[in-house]
């Protein structure tokens, strides 16, 4: 049962920084580069960069909520969510 998760390549779950500038101040964000990944697919599935998304995705957080309290955070869970929706549970599974 949990072979899919122990299996996991560990290069997967090293962390990786880029540097990204949000609301007009560079700065740096450390995600795994699996999330780093689907990342990089929630923004060409928006037709976007990678750091144009970014920049919107914050800018947007930032209007709704009037403060982006951990970004970092918030991608993890939207990249789960970009998983189920776009992918569903058995297309990650079968990763």
């Amino acid at each position: 049962m949990c072979r899919i998760y122990a299996g996991i390549d560990p290069y997967d779950c090293e962390a990786l920084t880029r540097s990204v500038r949000l609301n007009g101040h560079v700065t740096s964000i450390r995600l795994e580069r699996r999330f780093w990944a689907i990342v990089d697919d929630m923004a060409a599935a928006q037709g976007k960069s990678t750091p144009c998304f970014l920049g919107v995705l914050y800018d947007e957080i930032l209007d709704l909520h009037g403060e982006v309290r951990n970004f970092a955070s918030h991608l993890r869970v939207a990249s789960t969510i970009f998983c189920s929706v776009h992918n569903g549970p058995a297309a990650i599974a079968a990763e």
